[in-house]
């Protein structure tokens, strides 16, 4: 694919970070902290707008993407519209940001991504969480895409075909996406995701998942998957292990690679106590987006959101101390997968058996956190598939297929952490502290877990242990945390009938064994 090409617009080509951060001061779009990050407020956006997210309805994808839910179609002629007035809107600006930076630390499997952004910080974002090009083997690149994002373009919905006057666009024919009408940047990233989620599972028969990876000393590696805000970046940053990625992976026949070369932290609550890593990560070169300084001063409140709980910073993974390189890593050992549960039913931590391992991740149940999806504004329990519904453009049942053979093949232990609220839900019990979720994945991972004894959460027949290294015995079953049992067991009961309700939808889908894993009534 040829780069575009534009006749009048000033277009800055490959700009260090201290040039593009000086063109967002010039242009007044940003200041920088007391530590030297650049901070950017994204206008109205604050978090993704999953609802105006398309997919061009072509040869290419009429018949495979999963239509319906997070993937709706746009035709060829919309598509084709927007596309040529984004550009010409492009174009009459005096001037714009363009980078070549590559997906994939896995060479085969490598995009090549050309970055065109209206404003120097939306370029910025693009360098510090894609790969940049002495990070990877260029001869091997596996095919070229094109991403324009114009966050100063609104469409017209009746003229373009759009629900509203923002929106992001993926054409698999044109290998292109169109972002606009939104400076969140996150729309940048989670785009490439979702291509990559439609490349890779179809084309390469590699697992791509929304997880993500760190590696011990002996190589080992452990996964953990989950939504926004459940703790994959805080939980995976450990000194004592080296960071794979935070967010995105593939996991072939013989390893599991990030997608990114950078990570895209939430801040809110931030501080150099629980999460020193990301804490020290906020420096120059660094993209902070949406905070608030302490009055009369320009050092950050890291609590306070009054523009978003969805406070977030980009920066590149070297910023983190203790990485992969390149960011490879084996066969993983353990997996986790975090939930937020704001209904405070379930527990800590449960290990879970094959049958269970394949019902959870198909189910993906969390609650989404405030600010990271608009209109999102306190904790709401959902399901999103595979922990990434927003993102498959394949049928859910493919990627659940995909790490049930991987499990059974490697015989991997699999944990269910709630990160959320246990036994008092959300507005009247605590969240669970990271202190104690850090303990358990150490535990996990260290292998003095396993050999707790356990006993059995009820309806969800769950196996939770008595005793924790680290841990309060009393926080580990849920049942200890609520005074009012009855109304704890009802509690209980709802949540399984929800679980119940929602894996409605594949039951004549998937292997009958999957069903063993679900909660039980009688």
């Amino acid at each position: 694919m040829q780069v575009l090409k534009f006749n009048h617009a000033n277009v800055h080509q490959q700009l260090s970070p201290e040039q593009l951060v000086t063109a967002t001061l010039n242009n007044n779009q940003g200041i920088l902290n007391d530590t030297g990050a650049l901070c950017i407020n994204t206008g109205k956006f604050s978090g993704r707008s999953p609802d105006d997210k398309f997919i061009v309805d072509d040869e290419l994808t009429s018949l495979n993407i999963n239509w319906g839910g997070f993937n709706t179609k746009i035709s060829k002629h919309h598509y084709q519209l927007l596309k040529a007035e984004v550009l010409n809107y492009l174009d009459n600006r005096i001037d714009i940001w363009y980078r070549k930076c590559y997906a994939c630390a896995q060479p085969e499997y490598q995009l090549s991504l050309n970055v065109f952004n209206e404003y120097p910080s939306g370029n910025l974002f693009a360098y510090n969480m894609f790969l940049r090009p002495g990070d990877v083997e260029q001869d091997k690149v596996l095919s070229d895409w094109t991403i324009v994002q114009a966050p100063g373009f609104y469409a017209d919905p009746v003229k373009h075909g759009t629900r509203s006057p923002n929106f992001s666009i993926i054409s698999f024919a044109d290998q292109t996406i169109l972002i606009g009408g939104s400076g969140y940047t996150g729309e940048i990233k989670k785009s490439v995701f979702t291509v990559l989620n439609y490349i890779l599972p179809a084309n390469h028969h590699v697992l791509s998942m929304h997880c993500s990876a760190n590696t011990g000393h002996n190589g080992d590696v452990a996964l953990f998957f989950g939504l926004s805000g459940t703790g994959k970046t805080t939980l995976s940053t450990d000194p004592e292990r080296k960071l794979i990625g935070d967010d995105e992976h593939g996991w072939n026949d013989e390893a599991v690679f990030n997608f990114e070369g950078g990570c895209y932290a939430k801040t809110i609550g931030l501080n150099e106590v629980s999460e020193p890593d990301i804490f020290a990560a906020i420096r120059a070169g660094a993209l902070v987006e949406n905070i608030v300084f302490k009055p009369g001063s320009n050092i950050i409140d890291f609590a306070n959101n009054t523009l978003t709980e969805n406070t977030r910073v980009s920066y590149p993974l070297n910023y983190i101390k203790n990485i992969a390189v390149p960011s490879i890593g084996n066969i993983p050992n353990t997996i986790f997968f975090l939930t937020c549960d704001a209904s405070g039913v379930l527990p800590p931590v449960s290990k879970l058996n094959i049958a269970q391992a394949k019902y959870y991740f198909l189910s993906g149940y969390t609650s989404k956190i405030a600010g990271t999806e608009a209109g999102v504004t306190e904790p709401k329990p959902t399901f999103s598939a595979c922990f990434g519904a927003p993102f498959l453009p394949l049928h859910p049942s493919v990627y659940a297929d995909f790490l049930g053979k991987k499990l059974e093949q490697h015989k991997i232990q699999v944990w269910l952490v709630n990160t959320g609220w246990s036994g008092l839900p959300y507005r009247e019990g605590k969240r669970i502290s990271i202190k104690h979720t850090r303990a358990i994945i150490s535990a996990a991972l260290n292998g003095s877990l396993i050999t707790q004894e356990f006993e059995n959460f009820p309806i969800f027949n769950l196996a939770i242990p008595t005793t924790c290294p680290g841990v309060p015995q009393e926080i580990l079953n849920p049942f200890n945390n609520e005074p009012g049992s009855k109304t704890f067991e009802h509690r209980v009961y709802d949540l399984a009938k929800r679980f119940d309700a929602n894996f409605k939808q594949y039951e004549n889908i998937v292997c009958q064994s999957i069903l063993e894993g679900k909660p039980t009534f009688s």
